[in-house]
């Protein structure tokens, strides 16, 4: 099927390409890898007259962490470069675990962390872990720069708090919390080819045998990744037993509010939901007592 016919510019700045989403309007898209826009227009789903991509600008693929600010994800950086990233994996090991599991190699070569969460599938791969660790969007507009918290970032499937002529510059993530640890858990019909019928990424800090702290998030089982904060209360301020763990897990699973679709069907996902969060916060709490 042939697709519709559209201009392509390449800004070597962001001012550059925040004039020409002006210029452009409603009909007018960013495009940095273009693993799931280009999906989009060849299927017909999307049909845009301009395309602004950001591989032009420099510095917008860089990786940098320090002890102090924590670690920054650029837009354009790739999702290989996020997983193989030398101080991502030593002090965010479950982000490069997640950008290393996103589908196949030929994507992970082209797609990048912030085109993943822009696309705002309820989905992704990218996305409970980097909630779980307070994440924040950094966003370029007319008006400036301003921060979104991821949790409060999307809106709906395909939908985010981008404002018209906004662009993501990077992703900003604190540094782990002392006594933390972290984990990831999805589960798809075509291990990690497909999209994850449900996805449970969780951020523990432990003190001694006690959860002081939480933020365990669900994926593809509500209109958009969701905390599930009855589950949080459950567990902050008590001994992290495997007991509070099941239950917790449970009480997790009853917020969502998945559907059934091509994917898994809504009772598979209630279950996996507990399944994948007691992993979850299993994996999390042992990573956390290393630590200690």
């Amino acid at each position: 099927m042939p697709v519709s016919r559209f201009e392509y510019i390449a800004p070597k700045s962001i001012e550059e390409a925040l004039a020409a989403l002006a210029r452009g309007g409603k009909e007018t898209r960013i495009i940095a890898g273009g693993t799931d826009l280009l999906v989009k227009i060849r299927h017909r789903m999307l049909f845009p007259r301009l395309l602004v991509s950001l591989k032009g600008i420099d510095g917008l693929n860089a990786i940098t962490f320090d002890r102090k600010n924590g670690l920054t994800i650029g837009a354009t950086a790739l999702l290989a470069d996020v997983a193989t990233h030398p101080a991502i994996r030593r002090y965010y090991p479950t982000v490069a675990e997640a950008a290393g599991s996103t589908a196949n190699v030929q994507v992970r070569n082209m797609g990048t962390v912030v085109g993943n969460l822009c696309n705002a599938s309820p989905s992704a791969d990218n996305i409970p872990t980097l909630m779980a660790m307070d994440a924040t969007a950094v966003i370029a507009g007319p008006e400036g720069y301003r921060r979104v918290a991821l949790d409060q970032f999307f809106q709906g499937p395909g939908l985010t708090a981008l404002a018209a002529g906004e662009i993501v510059t990077a992703i900003t993530v604190p540094p782990p919390p002392a006594g933390s640890g972290t984990a990831y858990h999805s589960i798809s019909q075509r291990s990690k080819l497909d999209c994850s019928a449900v996805g449970v990424g969780a951020m523990v800090v432990m003190k001694a045998q006690d959860c002081t702290a939480v933020r365990l998030v669900v994926g593809a089982c509500a209109p958009v990744p969701m905390r599930t904060h009855k589950a949080e209360k459950m567990l902050t301020g008590k001994p992290m037993t495997d007991a509070l763990v099941r239950r917790a897990a449970q009480a997790a699973s009853e917020e969502t509010s998945p559907i059934t679709d091509v994917r898994a069907s809504a009772p598979y996902r209630w279950k996996m939901v507990s399944v994948l969060t007691i992993r979850a916060l299993t994996d999390a709490r042992k990573m956390a007592l290393r630590k200690q």
